[in-house]
């Protein structure tokens, strides 16, 4: 291996270009920073190359597949011939046409901006010095700032070690082919976006789901719509059920679990294991720093993602909070803030949280639960999309918005929708939220008709008590 004597010195080193890594870099070059960049596999991380992006482009596929293949569109009086899938094509699309485009944009604006994009593995020397290593050769970077932006890793579990048909999220989003059965050991958003896609192309599919209930993270409400259509579509969930182990063949896989104290065995194709995922800070050295962890691994950072050495910053995966690349982007610009001589705190009121299922789920902020557990006094206002022209026309009337307001000041403290184009909807309500707007300021304000968006118009003059649609 070649080692420099000497380290070169440098402004900042980013470890990390997923959309935490990539927007810091960017944002601290805008404000005069002089950025290297350290990236040990593909710029854009685990969110554009085997995760967020890739797994909607799935997704899609499915949805136009599924379409022609039922025939969904006769309610409308358009009749399909049905449909063929070639999955090699497809497959195609996705890497080339939606990831490359993507993360070739990326690279594309890391240079605009003159950051060094350094290939390698990024190891802590001590709090002052990072050895970054590629094959038999090795950088040494003295820096003034570093965030570490080094995201997260599928958990495996016992008795189902990653190999051959059983697979982690990344391996699920490249199969060699559509499974005739797929059976994926946990019901978490990632397990159920992937369940959706896969029932959509035509698997049969079973979620082994250890909670009471799929998609944890949302209310009772929200995903009794969601399973209602997986149940149409045929995915079998099957709830309170833990893994015991797994068998393979050069044909199928065997999975083995326990449910209501009796233990069955399920064959398949493939198996998907997606029960979580782990910071991935295990491995870059923190030992010989001062930096201070979590007992979960967890990097400690304040309100400005400064950890325990101040000029050491952390931000998405790695630390506190809800494992999101919108997250962690937001924290890249308080962090790359911070480190320009700025004082910018982390101050979201909440972060909206999506799930892209048959209809799509998204949350933010309070729920009728969380706020009576709080003893907050609250308005609950719904209105269905049964009840909105524009969902009506889509046939897509499955779902609700639901509004959480303070109930003397009508200050939306939280939001929920389930239904079409809630991942789009939902930013009205993270504005609102941010902002401290009441369910007045957005039943005022004119929305195009007809749109689904008008229907949080409905939600908020229900919620004032004025409603019109319902």
């Amino acid at each position: 291996m070649v080692v420099g004597t000497q380290a070169r010195s440098v402004d900042l080193v980013v470890i990390g270009s997923g959309p935490g890594g990539y927007v810091a870099a960017i944002r601290a070059a805008e404000l005069g920073q002089k950025v290297v960049i350290v990236e040990r596999d593909f710029i854009g991380g685990v969110c554009l190359n085997v995760g967020c992006i890739p797994s909607k482009a799935l997704i899609n596929a499915g949805h136009a597949y599924h379409a022609q293949v039922h025939d969904t569109a006769t309610i409308m009086g358009v009749h399909s011939n049905g449909a063929t899938l070639n999955w090699e094509e497809t497959q195609k699309w996705k890497n080339e046409k939606v990831v490359k485009t993507l993360t070739g944009g990326i690279e594309m604006l890391l240079k605009k901006r003159k950051i060094e994009i350094l290939r390698g593995e990024a190891r802590f020397n001590d709090n002052q010095v990072i050895n970054v290593i590629e094959g038999e050769n090795s950088h040494l970077l003295e820096f003034k700032s570093c965030i570490i932006a080094t995201g997260s890793r599928p958990i495996e579990i016992p008795n189902f070690k990653f190999t051959g048909r059983l697979v982690n999220s990344t391996g699920a989003l490249n199969l060699p082919e559509v499974p005739k059965h797929l059976v994926i050991i946990g019901g978490g958003v990632i397990g159920s976006e992937l369940a959706g896609a896969y029932a959509n192309l035509g698997a049969k599919v079973t979620i082994l789901e250890g909670l009471p209930h799929i998609l944890n993270g949302f209310d009772k409400e929200m995903i009794d719509v969601a399973a209602a259509e997986f149940q149409e579509k045929g995915v079998e969930i099957i709830t309170s059920a833990i893994a015991k182990k797994a068998e393979q063949s050069t044909e199928n896989v065997a999975i083995t679990y326990e449910a209501n104290g009796v233990e069955e065995t399920i064959t398949a194709d493939y198996c998907l294991v997606s029960v979580g995922r782990k910071p991935n800070t295990d491995e870059i050295g923190l030992n010989n720093t001062d930096v201070k962890l979590t007992d979960r691994g967890q990097i400690i950072v304040n309100d400005r993602q400064q950890t325990s050495v101040s000029h050491i910053y952390a931000i998405g995966d790695v630390v506190a909070g809800p494992m999101l690349a919108h997250k962690a982007s937001y924290e890249a610009k308080v962090a790359a803030a911070n480190i320009a001589g700025e004082d910018v705190l982390n101050c979201a009121v909440a972060i909206p949280a999506v799930a892209y299922c048959d209809p799509e789920l998204a949350t933010m902020g309070e729920t009728p639960e969380s706020a009576k557990e709080k003893g907050l006094k609250v308005m609950i206002a719904k209105f269905p999309f049964a009840a909105n022209g524009r969902a009506i026309t889509m046939n897509a009337t499955r779902g609700f918005i639901r509004i959480v307001s303070d109930k003397e000041t009508k200050v939306i403290i939280g939001a929920q929708i389930v239904g079409p184009g809630a991942s789009d909807l939902i930013s009205e309500f993270a504005l609102a939220i941010e902002n401290g707007l009441t369910s007045e300021d957005i039943s005022l304000t004119v929305h195009p008709h007809p749109t689904l968006g008008e229907a949080i118009m409905d939600t908020s003059e229900l919620a004032d008590g004025l409603p019109i649609h319902i």
